[in-house]
């Protein structure tokens, strides 16, 4: 299986081939999305809802994302896994930006790494990008901001903030990023900013006009109950099948049907 380089994302864009991105945070997953034939996997720092049950993803530390990109790679041969910069990682100073990106690549196998942002962060990516490590940029709604956006709200409606991401866009392009992720931002806008961008979009909630699409994999087969966000699509309901194993699995013990004969040692 060939191994999706940065070079080949961007060339999808030129060749209007969209882009297929889902996250992943365990070894499982990972090598069943590789086999599947996923473009790119985003170890994202949303393992922190998802997998831990944290209401967002604030409190997921360096070590965490380096646990769970380590798992994610181990379980990749073809896809491209990009790995998120938890919350302070890379916010105070340049030199802890370079260094965790670093870290994420030396230690974690990542071939990219993401951090959120638009103007005020054009200076990091552009250092991150200097040592010769794949940035992707993220605009719109980013989850490490709610506090000040006052929760998980779509940006972009008034004209103002359109014309802000707008600029955001073409900053981290500017910086050196290799694609962008538009997360909950309103369809015409994300339009208008894969339109006027070299590099490719990853939509989130920003409707079908970007270069790819990006998804959590726990949402798209039904395994997180906690949010039901309007842009998920559902695939496939594999809670209703994993409780169903566990209630055989607990009748069978109660019963003393299980183990059976074929599954103990003579």
């Amino acid at each position: 299986m060939k191994q999706r380089t940065v070079l080949d994302i961007q060339k999808m864009k030129v060749d209007g081939e969209k882009i297929a991105v889902l996250t992943a945070y365990d070894y499982p997953f990972a090598r069943l999305m590789d086999a599947a034939g996923i473009d790119i996997i985003l170890v994202g720092d949303s393992v922190g809802s998802v997998v831990s049950g944290y209401d967002n993803t604030l409190p997921v530390t360096m070590e965490e994302m380096l646990y769970h990109t380590r798992a994610v790679v181990r379980g990749t041969q073809g896809a491209l896994v990009v790995a998120d910069m938890p919350f302070l990682s890379y916010q105070v100073d340049l030199r802890d930006a370079r260094f965790n990106a670093g870290r994420l690549v030396k230690e974690g196998g990542a071939q990219a790494v993401k951090l959120e942002g638009g103007t005020n962060v054009a200076e990091t990516i552009r250092a991150i990008v200097a040592m010769d490590i794949p940035v992707v940029g993220h605009i719109g709604l980013t989850p490490q901001s709610i506090h000040r956006m006052g929760g998980f709200r779509v940006q972009g409606k008034q004209e103002e903030q359109a014309r802000r991401l707008l600029a955001d866009a073409k900053a981290v392009e500017a910086a050196g990023a290799f694609a962008v992720v538009l997360e909950g931002i309103p369809a015409p806008l994300a339009q208008e900013i894969t339109a006027a961008l070299s590099i490719p979009t990853i939509g989130i909630g920003a409707g079908v006009h970007c270069d790819g699409q990006v998804l959590v994999i726990h949402d798209i087969l039904g395994l997180c109950e906690k949010y039901s966000p309007k842009f998920v699509k559902r695939y496939a309901d594999v809670s209703g099948i994993i409780s169903e194993g566990i209630q055989s699995y607990i009748t069978d013990v109660k019963e003393g049907s299980f183990p059976g004969p074929e599954h103990s040692f003579k």
